[in-house]
C-alpha cells in the first residue's frame, strides 16, 4: 500500500471516518493504521467503570454524549468488543443512525428504548448534544424523553438508574499554571510521528521509491515530525477554541492533518489554507501573512524586489534538508518563519521575525484565567487580580457606560442622557473576592469575572474576544458592530451595574457648564452647586 492511499483514512471522508463493527478476517492495514492512531483519553476510564459495573440483568441506561466527531462511536466499539465490560449489555452506537430507510432516528430510538423497558438488561447509547434535544422534544418513551429533559436543564442531576457521560466534560485543552496543554492533540500527533510506528514505517518505504509526486507529502511528514512545529499547530487550535469558539473533535483533528499533509502545497502553507475542513476555516484566520508589521512589510517589499540578502541566501539552502525546495513568495517563507518559531534552524534568520509573532494577548488571557481557577486568597493573588479588575475590568465598565460623558470621572457612572443634561451616581464597583473564591471553572473558553456594587453582586463570563476589547476600550477604542458578541456580554453588565447605582443616595446632574450635587439626607433632598 501507498504512503496516499494508507493516509487516506485520516480523512474525514474515509470509510474509516466512523467506526463500524468488523470481523477479524475483515481486518487491512487500514484498520492497523487506524488501531494506531487511537488515543485513549480519560472519558474512557469513566465509560468503562460504568459499564463494568452493570450486571447483565440490570435495568441500566447510560447515555454517551458529545458533538459529531468526538469519537462517541470509535470509543463504545472499542469497549463492546471487551466482553469483561460489556457482557449482558447492549448497545446502540450512534443515535443519529435509522435502521429502517423509511424511517428517521428518532423511529430507531423509539424501538430501542421500547425494547430496553420491556426487557431486562443494561443499555449504553452513543447520543449527539442535538439528539438529545430532539427526543427530548419528540421521542415517544416518556421515561426515556423525561430522563433527558431534565439532563439538559441541569447536566449535574443524578438518577438511580440512567447515566450520563459527556465529552464536554472532558475538555481537549487545559490551562495549567502559566500555559496550556492538550493531551489528545499532543498525543496524536506523537502516535502519527512515531519513530518505527506504522505510518512512519510506510514513509520510510516511500521514499525508497524516489518518487517525485511524493516529495511534497514527505517532507511535509518531515516538518510534522518537528516537535516545534507540532507545537505551533497546537498553539493554533487553541486560538481557534479560544478566539473562533471551535471545539476540537477527533475526527476534525484527523481531517485537519491530512490536510496538513497531502493539501497540495508544503504544510506551512496548507496550515492557512481553510477549505472544507472546520479547524483549517478558523485557522486561516490567523494567517501570518495577515500581520503588517515594520520588520514583516521590510522582509516582503525586499523579496519582491529581489534585493541580495547573503543571511537568507544561506537559511534558504539549510532548508533542502528538510525537504523544502525554492518557495515562490514571500508570504510562503513567512509562513514557514511562523512555524518555526519555536526553534533554531541554520543561521537562525527567521527569529528576527520572533516579536512580530509574539501571542501576548492570549498569555495574558492564561494568566487572567488561571487566576480565577486556581484562587486560594494568597496576597500575590489578590494583588494581581485587583490590578486586573480595577485597571482593566472595572475601569473599560466605567469608560463605556461613560462612554457619552468622558468627563464624569472615575467616581461617577452615568444614567441618563437629556440632550445638554445628564444625570450621574457615585458606584463603588469592586471586585468581589468571596465569589471569585467559591467559583468553579470548567472550561478553558472563558472564566466569570465577578464584581459587586453595596450588596448586588454581578457575574460577566469573560472570553479571549471579551478581554481585548475591554483592553482596547481602555485605551480610546469605540466598540463597533464588528464587536458585535462581546459588546452584548458588556451591555448586560452595565445596565445591571447602572440599575444598582440608581439606588444611590447621592446625584449629580451636569450641564452647560454646571454642575450640581444632589444628598439625600432625612428624607430631604440637599442641592448644592459644584
Amino acid at each position: 500500500m501507498r504512503l496516499k492511499e494508507a493516509l487516506s483514512i485520516l480523512s474525514k471522508s474515509s470509510a474509516y471516518a466512523v467506526s463500524t463493527e468488523r470481523s477479524n478476517q475483515e481486518l487491512s492495514l487500514l484498520d492497523e493504521i487506524k488501531a494506531h492512531l487511537y488515543i485513549k483519553m480519560p472519558i474512557e476510564d469513566k465509560v468503562k467503570k460504568i459499564i463494568s459495573s452493570f450486571g447483565a440483568n440490570d435495568k441500566k441506561l447510560l447515555f454517551l454524549c458529545g458533538s459529531s466527531g468526538d469519537g462517541k462511536s470509535e470509543l463504545l466499539t472499542k469497549v463492546k468488543r471487551k466482553k469483561k465490560y460489556s457482557k449482558g449489555v447492549r448497545f446502540h452506537l450512534d443515535a443519529t443512525h435509522s435502521f429502517d430507510p423509511q424511517g428517521s432516528a428518532i423511529d430507531t430510538l423509539n424501538r430501542v428504548f421500547d425494547d430496553y423497558q420491556a426487557g431486562s438488561y443494561p443499555l449504553v447509547v452513543g447520543i449527539n448534544t442535538g439528539m438529545i434535544g430532539n427526543y427530548a422534544e419528540e421521542g415517544r418513551n416518556a421515561y426515556v424523553r423525561e430522563a433527558l429533559k431534565a439532563y439538559l436543564t441541569d447536566k449535574r442531576a443524578e438518577l438511580d438508574d440512567i447515566y450520563f457521560v459527556s465529552f464536554e466534560d472532558y475538555p481537549k485543552f487545559e490551562i495549567n499554571e502559566n500555559e496550556f496543554t492538550s493531551e489528545f492533540a499532543n498525543s496524536l500527533l506523537a502516535r502519527i510521528t512515531e519513530a518505527g510506528g506504522v505510518i512512519w514505517n510506510l514513509v520510510e518505504k516511500e521514499r525508497q521509491l524516489n518518487d517525485p509526486d511524493s516529495a511534497i507529502v514527505l517532507a511535509n511528514y518531515t516538518l510534522l515530525c518537528q516537535p516545534s512545529v507540532q507545537q505551533v499547530i497546537i498553539d493554533l487550535l487553541f486560538k481557534a477554541r479560544l478566539m473562533r469558539d471551535q471545539f476540537l473533535t477527533a475526527r476534525a483533528l484527523l481531517d485537519f492533518i491530512h490536510e496538513l499533509l497531502l493539501g497540495g502545497d508544503y504544510l506551512f502553507d496548507n496550515l492557512f489554507a481553510g477549505g472544507t475542513n472546520e479547524l483549517a476555516n478558523k485557522i486561516e484566520h490567523f494567517d501570518p501573512a495577515h500581520l503588517r508589521t515594520k520588520q514583516i512589510d521590510r522582509f516582503i517589499l525586499s523579496f519582491n524586489l529581489n534585493l541580495p540578502n547573503p543571511d537568507f541566501e544561506q537559511f534558504k539552502q539549510a532548508l533542502k534538508s528538510l525537504g523544502v525546495s525554492e518557495l515562490q513568495s514571500g508570504t510562503q517563507y513567512l509562513r514557514l518563519f511562523y512555524v518555526f518559531k519555536y526553534d533554531a534552524l541554520s543561521n537562525n534568520f527567521h527569529q528576527q521575525f520572533e516579536s512580530d509573532f509574539n501571542e501576548s494577548l492570549i498569555d495574558k488571557y492564561i494568566a487572567i484565567f488561571q487566576l480565577h481557577k486556581e484562587y486560594t486568597g494568597s496576597t500575590e493573588q489578590k494583588s494581581k487580580l485587583k490590578t486586573f479588575y480595577r485597571d482593566v475590568l472595572i475601569s473599560a465598565v466605567r469608560n463605556y457606560i461613560n462612554r457619552n460623558a468622558p468627563k464624569l470621572g472615575k467616581k461617577y457612572f452615568l444614567l441618563s442622557d437629556f440632550g445638554d443634561y445628564q444625570i450621574a451616581a457615585p458606584a463603588e464597583l469592586s471586585m468581589d473576592v468571596a465569589m471569585i473564591q467559591n467559583s468553579t471553572t470548567t472550561s478553558s473558553a472563558f472564566f466569570n469575572a465577578r464584581l459587586k456594587l453595596r450588596d448586588k453582586q454581578f457575574c460577566l463570563p469573560i472570553n479571549i474576544n471579551l478581554l481585548e476589547l475591554l483592553i482596547n476600550i481602555n485605551s480610546g477604542y469605540r466598540p463597533n458592530k464588528h464587536d458585535k458578541n462581546s459588546v452584548i456580554l458588556l451591555d448586560e453588565l452595565a445596565n445591571e451595574v447602572i440599575q444598582a447605582a440608581k439606588a444611590s443616595e447621592e446625584l449629580v446632574i451636569t450641564g452647560e457648564g454646571n454642575k450640581y450635587l444632589l444628598e439625600l439626607e432625612d428624607d430631604e433632598i440637599m442641592v448644592s452647586e459644584g
